[in-house]
């Protein structure tokens, strides 16, 4: 079973920082790809940015410049370092991995998602 959980979010004031972390945990033989999402209230949830095996990472064009995800020299970690924070930024931030994990002795790919950290930015 593969677990991912998810630390760093709070309340912070608009142009403060936050750092997210997520660390995967189970039977993983590998990890493709690590991103995180968020969630608005009454809005769908978004792609925020992905980091990839080799290290390319993309974002959503609303945080670029202000965020950088970045891997952990233990490569089962993501973590999600957010500046200049505006109240727009403010939803529940889900990490999410696809992941091959070993299943009755054998390989199996898909997708996992954190259990989701607040974090809201007041004006």
């Amino acid at each position: 079973q593969v677990q991912l959980v998810e630390s760093g979010g709070g309340l912070v004031q608009a142009g403060g920082s936050l750092r997210l972390s997520c660390a995967a945990s189970g039977s993983i033989l590998s990890i493709n790809a690590m991103g995180w999402y968020r969630q608005a209230p009454g809005k769908q949830r978004e792609l925020v940015a992905v980091i990839i095996t080799g290290g390319s990472t993309n974002y959503a064009d609303s945080v670029l410049g202000r965020f950088t995800i970045s891997r952990g020299n233990a490569k089962n970690t993501v973590y999600l370092q957010m500046n200049s924070l505006k109240p727009e930024d403010t939803a529940v931030y889900y990490c999410n991995a696809n992941i091959i994990s070993r299943r009755n002795l054998l390989p199996f790919e898909d997708d996992y998602w954190g259990q989701g950290t607040q974090v809201t930015v007041s004006s």
